[in-house]
């Protein structure tokens, strides 16, 4: 068989990869086993618009963390990094309604800038505190459609310009059912087009 020669895998949701996150939580009584800031793991997710900037999680109607946020209407998503990739895997394998996920992972749960709330993780390179717009029923999942409010970064992704250098934040990415570390850097938007000035600033070639 040639190596591009096509076989029917059937319909499932095979668009990989994908980034995973570490959505946080919380009910409007966070002191209460039952709305305790919490963590859930989330691999259908994705950016949907830059202005307003907006994104979405798609959660299951039976997962715990789906009733604090559809009460509160607040989320953060935590981009995970290297460090961050047990934890990650434990959270979505394990009930916010039976353990306390932020004191199995020793993890620290933080306020959320700019919401009521939600609690981001501190040790999480990337957090994004997100306000919900719209929920749509899909199915198996609702998506939670919502506005980004606030974005903070660990001062070390920072050149010192300024720039946000998401490189150095180890950060995973899963693939049918696997975790892996992003790796060498191919190119950048608009690449295939650049000048050899541009390219040997921007890929060191």
């Amino acid at each position: 068989m040639a190596k591009h020669d096509k076989t029917d895998i059937g319909i499932s949701t095979i668009l990989n990869p994908v980034p995973v996150v570490m959505v946080s939580c919380a009910g409007k009584d966070p002191e209460s086993p039952e709305q305790r800031p919490n963590i859930i793991t989330v691999a259908w997710t994705g950016t949907i618009n830059s202005e307003p900037p907006m994104l979405s999680v798609s959660i299951r109607r039976s997962r715990h963390s789906y009733k604090l946020i559809m009460d509160t209407g607040e989320f953060v998503v935590n981009l995970v990094s290297k460090s961050l990739c047990k934890p990650c895997d434990l959270c979505g394998v394990k009930s916010g309604a039976d353990i306390d996920k932020f004191e199995a992972c020793g993890l620290t749960a933080v306020k959320a800038r700019d919401l009521q709330y939600a609690y981001a993780i501190k040790e999480a390179p990337v957090s994004i505190s997100c306000k919900v717009r719209d929920v749509t029923a899909l199915g198996s999942h609702d998506m939670f459609i919502a506005d980004i409010t606030a974005v903070t970064a660990d001062s070390y992704l920072l050149d010192d310009n300024g720039r946000l250098c998401l490189d150095k934040a180890n950060l995973v990415a899963y693939n049918h059912g696997e975790y892996f570390l992003l790796g060498q850097k191919l190119g950048f938007f608009g690449y295939s087009v650049a000048s050899e000035e541009v390219m040997r600033k921007r890929m060191g070639k």
